[in-house]
């Protein structure tokens, strides 16, 4: 708490998990309400961020937006844990043939294309949504973690307190879920943590696509995409989505950046912690 970045990503997370909790009870108007007489109204205090091209309130829909960001990003930050965790666990546990099957064959495989351009062709095939969604950013997500967890794996299953729990006749089930993740989760609760932060990116990204959530749903990528052709006569339509993605990815970071410092021993000497 005593990094100030870290402290204002805390906050911002908090204001934006509240905001996503409580919508309705925020949203000044029905995010989906046209008004065509109030289209691209500036702000005012009647729509404090202004309307869109179809007259429904910004601000309400970025209200509701925050919802699906929120929403998406955990779901796809714990689906890829969870996966790269379990094949993670295995390969550096295991070793041998089955490590450089999965290290070299499958992860190198899955990394040989950008995960959003995967996401991209999964939720073209079947269409889009947000469970397809979640899915298509969760299989070249979880790449990343699973290389993480067999590096902190391969580097601890060799340590005393494994060889004792083994010559005492602990199973390798008890071994990897009682001895080794708890002693190497840290770095991966830090990558878990940054990864928010590409995943808000990346729903928004696919959003501003049309491979994201369907219309009428309010999303900040599909309202960034809905002001391309207002850049210049209504520029708030870009400025409050933009504004609210930038703000979530960067509390993100510094979350994860403060997290970093304080879980790695040497940085906490270095600060003073």
């Amino acid at each position: 708490m005593r990094n100030p970045l870290a402290r204002f990503g805390v906050a911002m997370i908090a204001i934006f998990v509240l905001i996503a909790l409580f919508a309705p009870l925020l949203a000044p108007q029905d995010p989906a309400h046209i008004d065509l007489p109030s289209r691209l109204a500036r702000p005012s205090a009647q729509h404090w961020f202004g309307t869109d091209e179809l007259g429904r309130d910004i601000l309400s829909r970025v209200i509701y937006g925050a919802r699906i960001s929120m929403g998406v990003g955990v779901s796809v930050v714990a689906a890829s844990l969870l996966l790269g965790l379990i094949i993670g666990s295995i390969a550096g546990y295991y070793g041998g043939a089955i490590d450089r099957f999965v290290n070299v064959v499958v992860m190198n495989a899955f990394l040989s294309f950008p995960g959003i351009l995967l996401a991209i062709a999964f939720v073209a095939f079947i269409g889009p949504g947000i469970l397809n969604l979640i899915v298509a950013l969760s299989i070249g997500g979880w790449v990343g973690y699973a290389r993480l967890v067999r590096a902190q794996v391969l580097a601890t299953r060799e340590k005393e307190f494994v060889e004792a729990a083994r010559a005492l006749g602990a199973g390798d089930f008890r071994i990897l879920t009682r001895h080794i993740l708890p002693n190497m989760i840290q770095p991966v609760i830090v990558q878990a943590a940054i990864g928010m932060a590409g995943a808000v990116l990346a729903e928004a990204t696919m959003s501003f696509l049309g491979l994201g959530v369907t219309a009428p749903t309010a999303s900040w990528g599909s309202m960034l995409n809905d002001a391309r052709s207002h850049l210049f006569d209504a520029p708030h339509l870009v400025l409050f989505p933009a504004a609210a993605v930038m703000l979530a990815v960067l509390s993100f970071n510094f979350v994860g950046d403060g997290l970093r410092d304080y879980l790695d021993p040497r940085s906490r000497i270095e600060v003073g912690l």
